[in-house]
């Protein structure tokens, strides 16, 4: 029997899971960046901010020229499987995952790249 070829239509973690992750990270993260990480276009980042805004998820309030955000605590998962847990727990997770980014959401260089945690 030949092995299958792994699927590429589905993964675990949704787009809303790491934008939402990403904007626990780092508040004023920007769509572009968003975008980038999640290798979707700037549209489809900013349709997920708007559905996370509207859901209740996250708070969008305008600092200067960007968009400072805010999870709002204690929210739950919207399945009803899950719909009694916090998302604390698993945003903490994916930011744990997270490499560390810099300005532009590029990986953050400073120090001895052999002295980083290699799990990051």
């Amino acid at each position: 029997m030949e092995p299958m070829e792994p699927r590429t239509s589905w993964t675990f973690v949704t787009n809303h899971a790491r934008i939402l992750a990403m904007i626990q990270g780092d508040p004023e993260t920007r769509l572009r960046d968003m975008a980038e990480t999640c290798r979707i276009t700037e549209r489809a980042a900013q349709s997920i901010v708007t559905d996370l805004e509207s859901a209740g998820y996250l708070t969008r309030k305008r600092n200067g020229r960007r968009n400072h955000y805010e999870v709002k605590p204690g929210t739950l998962f919207r399945h009803p499987a899950e719909g009694h847990h916090g998302i604390a727990d698993l945003l903490q997770l994916l930011v744990d995952l997270s490499p560390r980014t810099g300005a532009a959401g590029k990986p953050a260089t400073d120090g001895d790249p052999r002295e980083r945690d290699p799990h990051s």
